[in-house]
């Protein structure tokens, strides 16, 4: 492979690294322009997204402080970025990994003055996100656009938009879904519930053209198709903010509703989160976990996060050294539709290799 001096830039929302840090994140999560842009948002946005953050902060914070105080996240995606780099290097790539931060550090402006002084001859741009979404993969490209122009970057840059159903990412949900299933002692997998969650996004996102319902679907249903298992299957999301309508159906009511059907052993399946963090280690594994032991559930088991698993690492692999060859166009078919397309009502299922 032709080798070059390559950037690779893994994008991830990021979280608090201490207590004191959960309203400041909070408020810059509830400022971004790319989630939430309303009529005076460029007046009222900043002072709403403030006093949203003060008034969640000390309920959210008790939430980090059952965790450990902090969130997972930057020390989990510097353990993927470190083995990526690592794999790149076996894979005969001239490439450095940097971490770019949505909402907490390393934030994007100081990660792209760390690239400016690295005479990088191109960037790839990899988000953490394998299911494409405004809230995420747009959100994260649009910062980095914005503090690129700022800073004077000027880098020939590519996207990887999404990965929905990479067959190495495929076969490490796999992995680790037969993993949890190992704690089943003795039940037939028949008797246990495969619940697929993903984090909810509003529903007037899908409505303008946002792919990332259809990917989150197309990802279950290769890892249903790969697992070969004879346990029924449910796709929910979780984590709805505010009183917009978003993806149905919940999580809780999914869980709730086979409890009632007498459907006690539960396997939870976060399918879009790639690291542990709040909404798995709280949400998942305590909130929702008291409410079933509270209703009769027997046993319900989570599964792990993807983390640095070597099939996942694998896939980013694949999907960075193609990148760095690929003489394709700098953007994709998802961003395309958010750029002005005329088909941008129409989702898209992007291949996960342009």
């Amino acid at each position: 492979m032709t080798s070059q001096s390559t950037a690779v830039i893994c994008f991830q929302l990021g979280g608090p690294d201490s207590l004191d840090a959960v309203e400041p994140f909070l408020y810059n999560l509830f400022s971004d322009p790319d989630i939430f842009d309303f009529p005076g948002s460029s007046l009222f946005g900043k002072p709403l997204a403030r006093w949203i953050s003060k008034n969640r902060a000390p309920h959210a914070a008790e939430h980090y402080a059952a965790i450990g105080g902090r969130s997972p996240i930057r020390e989990l995606t510097d353990r993927q970025a470190a083995a990526l780099q690592v794999s790149l290097h076996a894979a005969g790539a001239d490439a450095k990994v940097f971490v770019a931060m949505r909402y907490w550090h390393p934030m994007t402006d100081a990660v792209i003055q760390q690239v400016k002084q690295g005479g990088f001859t191109q960037i790839v741009l990899l988000p953490l996100y394998p299911q494409f979404s405004q809230s995420t993969t747009l959100s994260s490209v649009n910062e980095w656009r914005r503090q690129a122009m700022l800073s004077g970057l000027d880098v020939p840059t590519k996207l990887i938009c999404c990965y929905p159903n990479h067959p190495s990412m495929i076969d490490a949900v796999v992995a680790n879904i037969n993993q949890t299933y190992r704690r089943f002692s003795g039940v037939d997998p028949k008797d246990i519930e495969l619940v697929f969650s993903a984090h909810g996004v509003p529903l007037s996102y899908i409505k303008r053209g946002d792919p990332y319902q259809l990917q989150i679907e197309e990802t279950v249903r290769a890892v249903v198709a790969r697992g070969r298992w004879t346990s029924p299957h449910r796709l929910a999301y979780q984590s709805k903010v505010g009183p917009q309508k978003w993806l149905q159906p919940a999580l809780t009511d999914i869980v709730e509703e086979l409890l009632r059907q007498g459907r006690r052993r539960i396997l939870i399946v976060p399918i879009a989160f790639v690291t542990e963090h709040i909404e798995t280690l709280h949400e998942i594994n305590i909130e929702l976990r008291e409410e079933a032991e509270h209703l009769g559930v027997k046993q319900l088991e989570m599964m792990p996060a993807l983390n640095d698993h070597p099939l996942f690492i694998k896939c980013l692999t694949d999907l960075v050294t193609a990148r760095m060859r690929s003489s394709g166009p700098q953007t994709s078919k998802c961003m395309r539709l958010w750029e002005g397309t005329p088909a941008r009502e129409k989702p898209v299922l992007c291949p996960w290799m342009e």
